[in-house]
């Protein structure tokens, strides 16, 4: 075939088969013409039998052995039965693989993932790259889904059903050194030779088991073990997800009712799993987000004749938690950064911040020790400017203050080279009133992470008027250079996240004020899927900055952001949440909530006012609608995919639901709409008087993601 996908070549009785064959893109992938020809491929071999001393899988795509199953044809699915058809089409390929009579090997160098992994499981050996860029695991069930191939059948009779649950429940990913520890890869060897070592493997007898693996496979071919360990990962599954993801338990329930079934019973549980989830509207809903994360990656802003600056050097502005996570970040992604303060008090609260993030990542076994110590050394803590001539990237992170970060940036400015990006990590500041202090504005931007930046993905690229189409594209660039999602942001009160989050976080204040519990108002949250209630996550962010923020965004929107009493009266009896260890709830040393804070009971109503979860519910999360639709017909973000990205990532809005814009427009707009006019009659105009973009939606019966491509 001229087209062909995968080469077949033979090499002294050995067939070599490359994936990746005649490609351009970067991550090969198993769409229907690739498993059609490994279909042939395999029929192939088997009609030489015994002849072939063995067979080599590879790729010819450097740090891509497969990345998986085409999402595009999972996406296309519209039945159940089509889906399960699929994976039984996998699974037929697979058992062909596994029931070839002579050796096969694997060759994994850079990513093999999901149907990746499922077919190097059904080969005898995997051997794989000692490349910082391999990795193997079944990321399946993050998409809604079961791995389809085989992969649950396989994989616990490779490394054992702990080690196996543990893979495919949360869809991990695993470095070749951590692969061969638990006996998923053989060997592993420098990239170059793995090719040639590959033959060494066809009659290679088998490691003898530890005492400590014989023991393992012992109790877990045991049926009271088996059902035993069943039991507590099904349990501390609930625990973690609250019972809202579909996927987890429909694993668990194939893989623990098909233990003792033969290949072909407990293949087809697990196609007919598939099917059931790949149609489920919460698996489209990840798929979509999938989607979504994938698009932003490209760079659709302003373009530029001019070349983008090269960011080579970072600088953080301002230490302290923000700015040492900041100094963390580039320092992570080799910036040998500068982290500047008036303090050394405030330099050290940074440094600990940033070493507490690689020690993490040293207990994760994500770095070694010397790496934790090369990285963390890299950053230089200092009171002066010495140095910011060669820095590329300056992000500041300073007290929330107008007057002082213009006069931070002006004397910045005049102490970096003329192609230095100065950028500001801003909550809620105007990105544009911030760029008059400057002599060259069109080299400056917002750039706001969120708390804990090694943990929160999102980033917001701010822009202004006076902003150069170089510096937004080279920032975007930067973003996912440190492995983050950007969305681009024009400049707003509270600009995209914060701007859709106040509404919520201030309904939650006048629920409060009209009776509601807080154990009421955070458990209606927590039961929508929400990672933390509004009462709890005022104490994350801090009440004192949530006054901060009300007071701009009041300033910035008018009456609809009116704020509510509550948060002003904790501030003033310095309940200011995690920080000072009270808030609407205490907190030990270590920052974790003990109880409620009982003290908070005299500021609230002593006539409770009981309300239905579901209207709880909607008073909170209806604001936060239609603020999302003023946004975009103020043309704050371009499209809903932009607002349903930036609260997923930013603030957590369950993934499940596929975010706020695509709940919305799920739920019926005309329904919204309907709930939003009742709430302006009996709870306030001004907070729920509907936006005229969502007014307009409705009667011309179109969705938010209709209307905004």
């Amino acid at each position: 075939m001229a087209n062909n996908k995968i080469s077949l070549e033979y090499k002294n009785d050995i067939a070599y088969i490359g994936f990746g064959f005649n490609s351009t893109k970067s991550m090969t992938t198993l769409d229907i013409e690739t498993m059609m020809e490994l279909m042939e491929i395999v029929e192939e071999l088997h009609t030489k039998g015994t002849a072939l001393k063995g067979a080599i899988f590879f790729s010819h795509k450097e740090n891509c052995f497969l990345a998986g199953a085409d999402i595009n044809l999972i996406a296309s699915m519209r039945t159940e039965a089509e889906a399960a058809d699929g994976a039984e089409r996998g699974q037929n390929i697979y058992n062909r693989i596994e029931d070839l009579q002579i050796p096969t090997v694997v060759c994994v160098d850079g990513v093999c993932l999901g149907g990746g992994l499922e077919l190097s499981l059904s080969c005898k050996a995997i051997i794989a790259s000692n490349s910082s860029k391999t990795s193997l695991g079944l990321p399946e069930v993050k998409l809604g889904l079961i791995p389809g191939f085989g992969g649950t059948y396989r994989l616990p009779r490779k490394i054992g059903l702990p080690n196996a649950l543990d893979m495919i429940l949360t869809g991990k990913t695993l470095r070749a050194d951590k692969a061969k520890r638990i006996g998923l890869v053989e060997e592993v060897y420098p990239r170059e030779n793995l090719l040639a070592m590959a033959p060494n493997f066809f009659n290679r007898k088998a490691k003898p088991q530890s005492i400590k693996e014989s023991m393992t496979e012992l109790a877990t071919e045991n049926f009271v073990t088996r059902k035993i360990i069943f039991q507590k990962v099904r349990e501390s599954v609930l625990k973690k997800t609250n019972g809202f993801y579909q996927a987890p338990l429909k694993i668990l329930d194939v893989m623990d009712s098909g233990m003792m079934k033969g290949r072909t019973s407990y293949l087809a549980s697990e196609a007919q799993a598939f099917g059931e989830l790949a149609i489920s509207e919460q698996s489209k809903n990840l798929q979509h987000i999938y989607f979504m994360s994938e698009a932003v990656k490209k760079y659709n802003g302003p373009k530029s004749t001019k070349p983008l600056p090269v960011l080579s050097r970072g600088a953080a502005l301002g230490a302290g938690t923000m700015g040492g996570g900041i100094a963390w970040l580039m320092a992570e992604a080799g910036m040998q950064p500068i982290m500047k303060d008036l303090t050394t008090d405030a330099l050290n609260l940074g440094l600990k911040q940033s070493s507490q993030n690689f020690q993490g990542a040293l207990k994760r076994k994500k770095i070694t020790p010397d790496e934790f110590e090369r990285k963390q050394r890299s950053i230089t803590a200092q009171l002066d400017y010495s140095g910011f001539k060669k820095i590329d990237l300056v992000i500041e992170a300073v007290v929330e203050n107008m007057d002082i970060k213009k006069k931070v940036f002006a004397e910045t400015e005049k102490q970096v080279h003329l192609e230095t990006l100065l950028t500001s990590n801003t909550s809620s500041l105007s990105v544009q009133e911030m760029s008059k202090a400057l002599e060259r504005p069109e080299r400056f931007a917002g750039l706001h992470f969120f708390n804990p930046v090694h943990l929160m993905p999102l980033v917001e690229i701010i822009i202004h008027d006076k902003i150069a189409p170089e510096t937004i594209e080279a920032l975007h660039k930067w973003v996912l250079r440190v492995k983050k999602t950007p969305v681009i942001v024009k400049d707003g009160p509270g600009f995209l996240v914060n701007r859709i989050l106040m509404p919520y976080l201030n309904e939650a204040g006048y629920l409060l004020e009209e009776g509601v519990s807080v154990k009421d108002l955070d458990q209606a949250a927590l039961n929508f899927g929400m990672p933390m209630g509004p009462a709890r996550l005022l104490d994350e962010v801090g009440i004192d900055v949530a006054v901060k923020v009300g007071k701009v965004m009041h300033d910035g929107l008018g009456a609809r952001a009116y704020p509510s009493k509550m948060s002003g009266k904790l501030s003033e009896k310095n309940f200011l949440g995690k920080k000072t260890s009270k808030g609407f709830y205490l907190y030990d040393e270590k920052g974790k909530v003990t109880g409620p804070n009982p003290e908070v009971e005299e500021l609230l109503p002593k006539e409770k006012k009981k309300m239905s979860e579901s209207e709880l519910q909607m008073r909170l999360f209806l604001p936060m609608i239609n603020e999302a639709a003023a946004i975009l017909k103020d043309g704050i973000v371009e499209t809903a995919a932009d607002v349903d990205l930036g609260l997923i990532f930013g603030i957590g809005f369950p993934p499940f639901r596929g975010g706020l814009l695509r709940y919305a427009d799920s739920e019926g707009l005309d329904k919204i709409l309907g709930a939003l006019k009742n709430f302006s009659e009996t709870v306030d105009r001004e907070r729920y008087t509907p936006n005229s973009y969502l007014t307009d939606l409705v009667e011309t019966k179109t969705t938010f993601y209709e209307k905004a491509k």
